[in-house]
């Protein structure tokens, strides 16, 4: 989440951490999407991912080192990071 309350919490650093774990591991055919407010201001910065097939899965209070976790554990190796999740 980019908005404002996502940026003051540090959400631009996570997004930069999951620019450079896409760029540096030569990732393909994934999309980032920013997007304002999803009404959760407590979690963030917040991280979705939706995999194919897959239901959406909410993470909150996501620093660029839980980013770069989520990326490689979740979004490479399919694998929830569970410590991480917000339940909405």
């Amino acid at each position: 989440g980019m908005g404002t309350v996502g940026i003051a919490a540090g959400a631009r650093e996570t997004l930069t951490a999951i620019l450079e774990f896409v760029d540096s591991n030569h990732l393909e055919n994934i999309i980032i999407r920013q997007t304002g407010n999803i009404g959760i201001d407590s979690f963030e910065p917040v991280v979705q991912v939706v995999l194919p097939d897959k239901e959406m899965v909410t993470y909150g209070h996501v620093s660029p080192e839980k980013a770069t976790t989520i990326m490689e554990k979740h979004v490479v190796n399919g694998q929830v990071v569970t410590e991480y999740l917000v339940n909405i």
